[in-house]
């Protein structure tokens, strides 16, 4: 097996690039270590070597470790406020690069660079333990301008195909791997009961064992057959538990169910991902009747672990130990909540002083005790080891041609095309014939950013097309004879047919609830359609959103319409449909309703949907 590359720093100048600036965005820190971890550890410690099993070589790495140390493994820090001193004096274990929070150089090798810089600072601290880097590839390494970006899950669930899903893991998988990252916290394998919360999208639908399933197999594509596989990074199963099922659909909100509910509609996903070997379980912002998910030992350490046989780590989501008792900043009582509650990795984006100190405290008084504080330590380093990362960390630049290439385009212009749901073909004019005269109207089917939705270049995505990529016009023109209005005033009689796309702007977590507010189109969109539509012109209406719209005003102003969800980076998926080079065969993975009254509707509730849960138009290709 092909080991990680790394680049080799020698350990003086690392020391002196530490002390002297900043290096890849990140600060200097205070370089100077304990006293008590200033012992010199043999070259030939059984932790160092690889023949040992896992288990005997955590034991003799913890024997050896300060109390500093282990805080440190349990420490993630936002990588634009690392102090990189903090890293080789083993005050900090795991990084995260947040959306919009890459390196000045937008490049895989920049990406590399930034990453290097804190393995090779890892490398050189007393017991050289490696950092896990991580980041949010939700849909793929978003937040690198080239890398390819696959259909958001709410259009991976419409397509029911695991193979796929574990497919575009795989992917995934190998981009992000090829530029030194080593976790991604995906997949959300939340099951998304109300549109109306912000992250519908990153759901695979409303049902559980449709989510258990696709959420099983994306595991299997990120994680691979082995860890320590050049290619293969941690998965994680998020956000543990409930968060799709919120009292009116918002973010960080409650859940207003009973336990047997929360097991029957929220916790098969787990269990699928638990048997798939997940390496990490995010906990949610969200509640349980009343009681934060962050502070529940029943729901993470009775079930979680106990129950469903979990043994990688639990990460808190970003800053969240903050919020447990409503008020502003971190407290003691809060960390010791959450670590007692079983959270291993407590996410503090820029206050790691802060909960080192605080945990510190805890564990000198006994409120946290030393067995707790172990627990948590050995559930890292375990995934440390087993991923391979002590004997190589670091990016390959061997395989920065990975990222965005063509192989993986082309997945994900197969994973757009399938996730693609025909809603209605009242007069039957899809698939449109080849070299039609064709009318494209909408911004959104010239915006490779509206494409791929929230968490693309910035945590909220971007409009636009700063992310490489082909846009549905593109798509179209290289099928059709096409001209393209962005306002729709080009419209005439003399065209065979218009496609017509609208939908939501890029949003990403709380900043796209609804609440209880609309659901429907904007009156600019609405317009545009009824505008086309009123020439006569044959109209398919293309929807780009992460989560179904109330259509009841359009639907009879078209002759067809169709759900093409936030499909990345390649447009071109959904332009294959509606010309028919690949057939129709997505079906909703979610209930669409007739308008935002009915949320939450799901099927089995009684209500009546504009289209059920399951629906979708099919025919095969030309």
């Amino acid at each position: 097996m092909r080991a990680r590359a790394r680049h080799v720093w020698s350990t003086a100048t690392l020391v002196v690039l530490a002390t002297v600036g900043v290096l890849a965005g990140c600060s200097p820190g205070t370089p100077e270590p304990d006293a008590s971890a200033t012992a010199q550890v043999p070259a030939d410690a059984p932790y160092r070597d690889a023949s040992l099993p896992v288990p005997a070589r955590v034991d003799d790495l913890i024997a050896r470790m300060t109390l500093a140390e282990k805080i440190g493994q349990l420490t993630l820090i936002e990588r634009d406020a690392l102090a990189l001193g903090d890293v080789r004096t083993g005050r900090v274990g795991n990084v995260l690069t947040a959306g919009g929070g890459g390196p000045r150089d937008e490049t895989p090798a920049g990406w590399a660079d930034m990453v290097d810089t804190v393995q090779q600072m890892a490398a050189s601290s007393r017991l050289g333990i490696p950092v896990l880097y991580a980041v949010d590839a939700v849909h793929g390494l978003g937040h690198l301008p080239g890398a390819t970006v696959f259909p958001h899950h709410i259009g991976l669930g419409a397509t029911r195909d695991a193979a796929l899903v574990e497919e575009v893991g795989r992917a995934v998988a190998a981009e992000i791997s090829a530029v030194g990252i080593d976790v991604t916290y995906a997949p959300t394998i939340a099951v998304a009961r109300d549109d109306r919360w912000g992250r519908t999208y990153e759901s695979f639908g409303e049902d559980p064992q449709l989510v258990a399933e696709l959420g099983a197999a994306e595991i299997a594509g990120l994680q691979g057959d082995d860890l320590a596989d050049p290619e293969s990074v941690i998965a994680t199963a998020k956000h543990f538990l409930g968060d799709g099922g919120t009292t009116g659909g918002v973010d960080r909100g409650d859940v207003a169910a009973t336990e047997d509910q929360v097991r029957e509609l929220f916790l098969p996903p787990y269990r699928a991902a638990v048997d798939a070997g997940v390496g990490s379980v995010m906990v949610s912002f969200s509640s349980i009747e009343g009681e934060p998910m962050h502070a529940s030992t029943h729901w993470v350490s009775d079930v979680l672990r106990d129950e469903l046989g979990f043994t990688g780590f639990v990460v808190s989501d970003y800053a969240a130990l903050d919020l447990i008792d409503g008020a502003d900043g971190l407290s003691a009582d809060e960390v010791a909540t959450g670590i007692n509650a079983g959270i291993d990795v407590v996410m503090v984006p820029t206050d790691a002083d802060l909960f080192a100190g605080l945990l510190t405290g805890l564990v000198e008084s006994g409120e946290v005790s030393t067995a707790r504080l172990d627990e948590a330590v050995r559930a890292v380093l375990t995934v440390k080891f087993e991923a391979g990362l002590f004997e190589s960390a670091g990016a390959d630049p061997a395989r920065f041609d990975e990222v965005g290439s063509d192989e993986h385009r082309a997945l994900a212009r197969r994973a757009a095309a399938e996730s693609v749901v025909v809603l209605s073909d009242e007069r039957g004019m899809l698939p449109l014939a080849p070299g039609a005269r064709v009318l494209v109207a909408g911004r959104s089917a010239d915006d490779v950013g509206v494409q791929c939705g929230g968490w693309t270049l910035e945590w909220q995505g971007r409009a636009g097309n700063q992310m490489p990529g082909t846009t549905i016009r593109e798509g179209a023109s290289a099928i059709a004879d096409v001209t393209y209005s962005a306002d729709g005033s080009a419209v005439d009689g003399s065209y065979d047919a218009a496609i017509v796309v609208v939908g939501e702007q890029p949003y990403a977590e709380y900043e796209g609830d609804v609440g209880d507010g609309d659901l429907r189109l904007t009156a600019a969109d609405h317009d545009l359609v009824a505008r086309v539509a009123a020439s006569g012109v044959p109209t398919v209406l293309v929807l780009l959103s992460g989560r179904p719209l109330d259509l009841t005003p359009e639907l009879d102003l078209v002759d067809a319409t169709v759900a093409a969800w936030l499909p990345g980076t390649e447009g071109d998926g959904v332009t294959d449909v509606l010309f028919g080079a690949v057939g129709a065969t997505g079906t909703l993975p979610v209930s669409w309703p007739s308008s935002v009254a009915q949320e939450p509707i799901n099927a089995g509730d009684g209500q009546v949907p504009a289209f059920p849960f399951g629906w979708g138009i099919t025919y095969p290709a030309r």
